[in-house]
């Protein structure tokens, strides 16, 4: 363990900065992250949030500063290694096998070290089933594993798309803009999977959605010009005036 401060903190990134042509997306940032918190980002496009999961991920690597999760730094492994290590990232649009069915999607997440033939061909032995199942309850559908997944909601493929994160058992989970086009009951039933699913991980969300954030959020970061503007409960960073004035100032 190289520092002492850190040993709480599932996530700590420290004085992180990447510049891309001279220009820092971000710059100098720190954030901490506790066990079993989720974690809302929130901030004016440009703000540098993407860009923070595509460090912390592993997809972007940083120019310089520590991001280190459960006291092992992450800056120098592949992406591979930080999923391994136990941190799962969602992207804007969903990535799942449209022709397969909700099961198969699931079973081909489960951690083997193969690729999807690999895991088409292997047999689905009673653990996996059970994982499967396990994660299907989770995200709320259950009753769709024998359903092809071209066939669910938007809303539906989001959330298997979260769970064949969740196959892999990670500690802590990232989500981009995970109700972006879903419908109000959708948008519900969303929040109420994040409740589910926070009770064993930490998570980290970026979302615009304010009412969204207020229902999910145990704390709040707010983002600016790759730094970070203010952080805390919803209500005292909705109340600081530099919030305001960059919302109100776009």
């Amino acid at each position: 363990m190289t520092m002492g401060s850190n040993t709480d903190f599932v996530l700590a990134v420290e004085d992180l900065t990447v510049a891309f042509d001279g220009f820092k997306a971000i710059d100098a940032l720190t954030l901490y992250v506790d066990r079993g918190e989720l974690r809302v980002i929130i901030g004016p496009n440009g703000a540098g949030k993407t860009t923070l999961l595509d460090l912390i991920c592993g997809r972007t690597r940083a120019s310089n500063g520590s991001i280190k999760f459960k006291n092992r730094e992450m800056t120098s492994l592949p992406e591979h290694e930080i999923v391994r290590a136990g941190i799962g990232r969602k992207f804007q649009t969903p990535s799942i096998y449209e022709n397969l069915t909700v099961f198969k999607n699931l079973e081909v997440s489960f951690p083997r070290g193969r690729g999807v033939f690999g895991a088409l061909a292997f047999a689905c032995t009673p653990d996996v089933r059970e994982r499967i199942e396990q994660v299907a309850v989770e995200i709320g559908l259950q009753d769709a594993l024998p359903m092809e997944a071209g066939l669910l909601s938007h809303g539906q493929k989001q959330w298997l798309e979260i769970g064949m994160l969740l196959m892999q058992e990670p500690e802590l989970l990232m989500l981009d803009e995970p109700i972006a086009g879903m419908s109000v009951r959708e948008r519900e039933l969303t929040a109420e999977l994040l409740d589910r699913i926070r009770q064993r991980r930490s998570m980290i969300v970026i979302e615009h959605d304010m009412d969204f954030v207020k229902k999910i959020a145990t704390k709040v970061t707010v983002m600016h010009q790759g730094k970070i503007l203010a952080e805390g409960p919803m209500d005292k960073v909705q109340a600081d005036e530099r919030v305001i004035d960059v919302y109100l100032g776009h």
